[in-house]
Parts: C-alpha cells; sequence; structure tokens
C-alpha cells in the first residue's frame, strides 16, 4: 500500500512540477523548443547576440555561452515566422500609352529570409514592401501599349519582380512568385464605349459571313446551273442522231416502218388543238355521215 501511495504522489508532485520547471527553464533561457520554420533572434543589451533556427529543443547555453543567462534580465527573444506569405494588391492605377486608366492586380509571395534585417531595418517592413511593389507596378506598366498590358503579363511580372527584390532583401524578405492576375479598365464611359465597339464588329462579322456564304451559294447555283444547260445542249444535239439512227433500222422492216408512221401522225392529230372531220362513209360506196370532233 505504501508503494501505491508514493506513485500516487509522485504522480501528482509530476503533475505540477514538470510545467513549473518547464516554464522556469524555458523563462531562465535553459532551453527552448523551436516549431518548424520559426527563428529566435537574440539580443542583449540592445545587441544581436545570435539567432537560432533549429527546429527541436535548443540549449542557449552551448550556442551563445553563458551570457545566454543574462538574456531573461538585460536582453529579449524574438520569434520569427519564415512562412511563406501571399498577398494580392488591388486597383493599382496606370495609365496606358493612348490614356486610358488601367486598373492593375498583382499577386506576389515572399518569405523572410533575414530575420534580424526583418526586425531592425524597417519599422514597418509588410506595409513598406506593399508599398515598393505597389510602385514597381506604376513604374514599370505606365504608359505602355494596351496590347502589351493585356497579352504579355509573364514579361511585366518579371520586371516587377526585378525591380522590388533587391530593396526587399535590405528589409530581411525574399521575393517569391509575382503575377500580374488583372488587367481591367477604370472608366465606365470607356467600358461601354468598348462594349459598343465589340457589338458592332461581332455584327458586322456576322454579316460578313452570311453574305460569303450566300456568294458561295449563289456560285455553287450557276455552276450546277450551267453544268446542266451543257448537258442538256449536248443531248439535244445527240437526239438527232439517235432518232435517225433508230428510224433507219426500222425502214429496214416496211410493215412496221408504215404502222409506226400512221402511229406517230395520229399522235400528233390527237394533240393538234385543230379540229377534225371524219367521215363514217359505206364500206360499199355509199354516203357516209360527216363527224366534227
Amino acid at each position: 500500500m505504501e508503494i501505491i501511495a508514493y506513485l500516487i504522489a509522485g504522480f501528482f508532485i509530476a503533475l505540477i512540477a514538470v510545467p513549473f520547471i518547464y516554464r522556469i527553464g524555458g523563462a531562465l533561457q535553459l532551453w527552448r523548443i523551436v516549431p518548424e520554420r520559426t527563428v529566435l533572434v537574440y539580443t542583449l543589451f540592445g545587441k544581436v547576440i545570435g539567432t537560432m533556427d533549429n527546429a527541436g529543443v535548443n540549449f542557449p547555453i552551448r550556442t551563445f555561452g553563458p551570457r545566454s543567462l543574462l538574456v531573461p534580465y538585460f536582453g529579449k527573444v524574438y520569434t520569427v515566422s519564415t512562412s511563406i506569405y501571399q498577398y494580392y494588391l488591388r486597383n493599382q492605377l496606370v495609365n496606358s500609352e493612348e490614356g486610358a486608366p488601367m486598373g492593375v492586380g498583382i499577386w506576389y509571395e515572399c518569405y523572410i529570409s533575414n530575420p534580424t534585417a526583418y526586425l531592425f531595418e524597417n519599422s514597418e517592413p509588410v506595409r513598406s514592401l506593399s508599398a515598393n511593389v505597389s510602385t514597381a507596378v506604376i513604374k514599370q506598366l505606365s504608359n505602355l501599349d494596351l496590347d502589351v498590358l493585356l497579352e504579355d503579363r509573364d514579361a511585366l511580372s518579371r520586371k516587377v519582380r526585378t525591380e522590388v527584390s533587391p530593396t526587399s532583401q535590405q528589409w530581411g524578405f525574399t521575393l517569391g512568385s509575382t503575377y500580374i492576375r488583372k488587367v481591367a479598365f477604370r472608366d465606365e464611359g470607356m467600358i461601354k464605349e468598348i462594349e459598343r465597339k465589340v457589338v458592332n464588329r461581332l455584327r458586322q462579322v456576322t454579316a460578313s459571313m452570311r453574305q460569303e456564304g450566300e456568294n458561295r451559294v449563289a456560285i455553287i447555283r450557276s455552276n450546277a446551273e450551267k453544268e446542266a444547260s451543257r448537258r442538256l445542249g449536248k443531248a439535244q444535239a445527240v437526239r438527232p442522231q439517235i432518232v435517225g439512227e433508230a428510224l433507219s433500222e426500222i425502214r429496214q422492216n416496211p410493215e412496221v416502218a408504215e404502222v409506226l408512221f400512221e402511229l406517230l401522225d395520229l399522235e400528233a392529230t390527237l394533240k393538234s388543238n385543230g379540229k377534225i372531220t371524219l367521215n363514217t362513209g359505206d364500206p360499199r360506196g355509199g354516203s357516209g355521215i360527216l363527224v366534227n370532233v
């Protein structure tokens, strides 16, 4: 029973003592736990004595020597995150060469590569970097052709990054990807005018395509009629020859030829619009009856 009592007492003592010792050790800089992508900047008497960026448990006394024991009393420890930050600046005003006011949206990412410069070279490094990017956009994109602003975004983004990088490094930043995501017109009247011109242009193109289609159909119809007329004329030219050859073959048999000509004569007579008088005379020689048909 005594062993169990000692275990329970030891558990509660450890439950209270371990956090207390952990906090006291951290406050006295006996050890520090550094998270991922985090840098600790140590200062003593207003001067930077070093940085600690190894993730995990670190012992400042091993890195900075006995003077690390004076940091809690005469110095300060700054915690700086080196994660990648992304920013987007909207509607940066530039003017094209044609005088059109344009709004440019630019996206960029950065991370802190020099924590000491980030802390002590500029009191507002993030805002200063944004202002520097905005200035570079206005400088590099102003007075350019409208076609260049709308089409060459990759090249313009690289120019902006090249312009900003030296200054950002002085402030402890490293500028990563930079991209111009949006180029838009700011003048409402110009937007409506462009829309009107686009609509008119679409109507012109549609009318031109329709007219071209009608012209092609007319050409195809004309060629078809021409070919049909040519073949019909050829057939009419050949018809007498074919009919003559057929009649020549029929004349070789006189009886068939006589019957054929009588049928043709009768067919022509029936198709005629004139009046026909038939004599129904008596085969014996008597007088007949005249009938008008």
